[in-house]
């Protein structure tokens, strides 16, 4: 249970917020790193200790995309479907993965090693089509780089490809 593993966590994450219900986002990331999703009985403890009902927290849980309610595979592939990126061909690259994994948006391989997804946007809107694999992102996707990467996690379990996230240099902020 979280709350006996994580009691000192927990108690510093209630202390930051003057409203209890406040805490409820930090509380679900930090089931999420436990268990690599939110369970049913994360989601009902957490309620608990906000004094929420388990439908409370599981409509934030089903409201944001970075929240899991299953376990992802060992690469989490999420594909930006926002305006900028289909512009310029999230579609075609959804559509890549399709075929390259035999599965669609909310579905893992058999093997367990990809989970694909669709999100809004990653803000990376410049670099389009991208998507996010776990914390990577990578950027400017072609069918080439799309295979490369695919087969670069398969063998090594990293890609040279990732980019970022994209973050301008501190020195050209404000200029």
């Amino acid at each position: 249970m979280l709350k006996e593993k994580y009691k000192d966590e927990i108690e510093q994450i209630l202390n930051r917020y003057p409203v209890k219900r406040s805490a409820l986002l930090p509380l679900l990331y930090l089931a999420q790193q436990e268990e690599g999703y939110v369970s049913e009985a994360a989601m009902k403890e957490i309620a608990g200790i906000l004094g929420l009902t388990p439908p409370q927290v599981y409509e934030v849980v089903t409201f944001y995309t970075m929240l899991q309610l299953k376990p992802p595979g060992k690469f989490h592939i999420q594909v930006c479907k926002s305006l900028m990126c289909a512009l310029v061909g999230s579609d075609e690259l959804l559509g890549w993965l399709k075929v390259r994994l035999g599965i669609g948006p909310g579905q893992t391989t058999p093997d367990s090693l990809f989970t694909l997804s669709t999100v809004e946007c990653l803000a990376s809107c410049g670099t389009g089509p991208m998507m996010q694999i776990n914390d990577d992102y990578y950027e400017r996707i072609t069918e080439a780089r799309l295979d490369r990467i695919l087969a670069d996690l398969k063998r090594d379990g990293t890609s040279p490809l990732k980019s970022g996230p994209f973050m301008l240099p501190v020195e050209e902020v404000g200029r």
